[in-house]
């Protein structure tokens, strides 16, 4: 179920013109978007932490480094970190740290990406900062100043203009 497109991201779209945001913005709404993330990682943490309690471990005992545990911990966290994602990506086309830098998420077209593009999306910008960030620093030298996660997906990052007072 598509929604109707963003009034900037449909004039842009019929207009021809770029409004791709510059990968600084980007960088600092990911600065931004750490804080939310962390607070659920804890919060993912000290529940893995609780169940490793239960599970009749003593209480100050630390789940053993590459174990099978510490793996699914970080697989629960690559999968909260993008359920926030996406889920914002898909409500309102911004995360809370894009919020302040006036970005938002649209498709070619303009209009809220769909489940399966953001996922998509997620995947490979996980791929891109594992790479030493460039599919990020990929934007710099992209004409349309997309990134590969943008590519991928076929979505775009626009940057809004300040509303006029």
């Amino acid at each position: 179920m598509a929604s109707a497109p963003h009034p900037d991201a449909a004039h842009a779209a019929a207009a021809g013109t770029r409004q791709g945001a510059f990968i600084g913005r980007r960088l600092l709404a990911m600065l931004y978007d750490l804080l939310p993330v962390l607070s659920l990682w804890f919060l993912l943490g000290f529940l893995f932490a609780l169940g490793y309690t239960v599970a009749g471990h003593a209480p100050r005992e630390n789940i053993a480094p590459w174990s099978p545990l510490q793996w699914l911990l970080w697989l629960c966290c690559w999968a909260v970190t993008g359920g926030y994602a996406t889920l914002s990506w898909r409500r309102g086309g911004q995360t809370l740290g894009m919020r302040p830098w006036r970005l938002r998420l649209v498709t070619a077209d303009g209009s809220a990406p769909a489940w399966r593009m953001l996922w998509l999306r997620y995947a490979v910008a996980t791929l891109s900062l594992a790479a030493a960030g460039f599919g990020f620093w990929w934007a710099w030298i992209d004409r349309d100043r997309l990134t590969w996660h943008d590519r991928a997906a076929g979505t775009r990052m626009l940057h809004e203009r300040k509303p006029r007072r």
